[in-house]
């Protein structure tokens, strides 16, 4: 399973995610904990992260930037 982009639903105790393979198609989908969050993606080699536009970004975006992943707060990104 090759995840390439990984859309994130930020909440603000629980995360969803939804993970999609170079041809767009969905191969995983998981629900995370912040703590568990950034293990699983401190773990992965994606090429995108997307996350909603939302005050939660704001909190999130430097933790999963330590990733060294590239990621957008394009809301029209995860779909």
């Amino acid at each position: 399973m090759q995840i390439r982009t990984l859309g994130i639903d930020l909440g603000k105790t629980v995360f969803h995610l939804v993970g999609l393979n170079a041809e767009g198609e969905v191969v995983m989908r998981k629900k995370f904990s912040r703590k568990k969050l950034l293990r699983f993606t401190a773990n992965l080699q994606v090429a995108l992260i997307g996350k909603e536009a939302c005050p939660g970004a704001h909190f999130s975006g430097p933790d999963l930037a330590r990733t060294g992943t590239p990621s957008t707060a394009d809301a029209g990104l995860v779909r």
